[in-house]
């Protein structure tokens, strides 16, 4: 029989996770935004604002629903606002300075391709409101994936300088790709509650679908096998 005590513990572990959710939605969206006024041309400074709007949305509603788990006081901006640096718990690659425009292009396109398979398994969460969060965020998803696989195409097959910079850009992001379908053992709590879904499973099409955008951009997907990770440790 389960005591108020374990109750507790368990609703803080979901708020913890929960939090995890929302940091990489927060600080990926932030670093978007900084191509507000600085992008190539307007249809895109546009286009990356949106972006950038789509996933602050998303982190807000992750905020509120583990303000509400964790109670008191409690509100989404005490996620956003009052914590140090190393209480962010968010993916490495989503903190990573932008970079040039082909940098954020590659970084966005393997991030969108694991959030939208993330966020689709997520909405068969037995937490309702997660399940409701990620039905809104699959719709965003879906858009992000086909945007960012037209630009992986564009810059991969278009002039050589383009080229040669999203070559750079896939060799110095690829270490931290292997971080998305980590898990530790606050995660394995949420799998085997039904809470989350288990980001290996989703790997191997993580992969497929990868390898086919780049192949019809002519370029390689890449074999360094260097890792970086720790982000959901702070």
């Amino acid at each position: 029989m389960t005591n108020q005590a374990d109750l507790q513990a368990d609703q803080a572990d979901i708020a913890k996770y929960v939090v995890r959710l929302g940091d990489d939605a927060l600080i990926l969206g932030q670093r978007i935004s900084e191509w507000t006024s600085n992008a190539p041309f307007l249809e895109e400074d546009l286009a990356l604002t949106n972006v950038a709007l789509d996933f602050i949305g998303r982190a807000r509603m992750f905020y509120q629903y583990a303000a509400e788990l964790t109670g008191g006081e409690c509100t989404e901006d005490t996620f956003a606002y009052t914590r140090d640096v190393r209480d962010f718990t968010n993916l490495l690659i989503c903190e990573l300075p932008r970079g040039d425009f082909a940098f954020t292009i590659v970084r966005q396109y393997l991030y969108d391709v694991y959030a939208l398979a993330y966020m689709t398994a997520l909405t068969k969460s037995t937490d309702e409101r997660l399940a409701a969060i990620a039905g809104k965020a699959v719709k965003e998803c879906h858009y992000h994936v086909r945007r960012g696989a037209d630009w992986v195409k564009r810059l991969g097959d278009g002039t050589g300088e383009s080229r040669e910079r999203m070559e750079k850009a896939l060799a110095e992001l690829w270490g931290y790709t292997h971080e998305l379908f980590e898990v530790d053992e606050l995660e394995q709590s949420m799998i085997d509650a039904g809470i989350a879904p288990d980001p290996r499973e989703l790997q191997s099409a993580w992969q497929a679908q990868v390898q086919a955008t780049l192949a019809a951009a002519t370029l390689e997907m890449p074999t360094s096998t260097w890792v970086v990770r720790g982000g959901r440790t702070g």
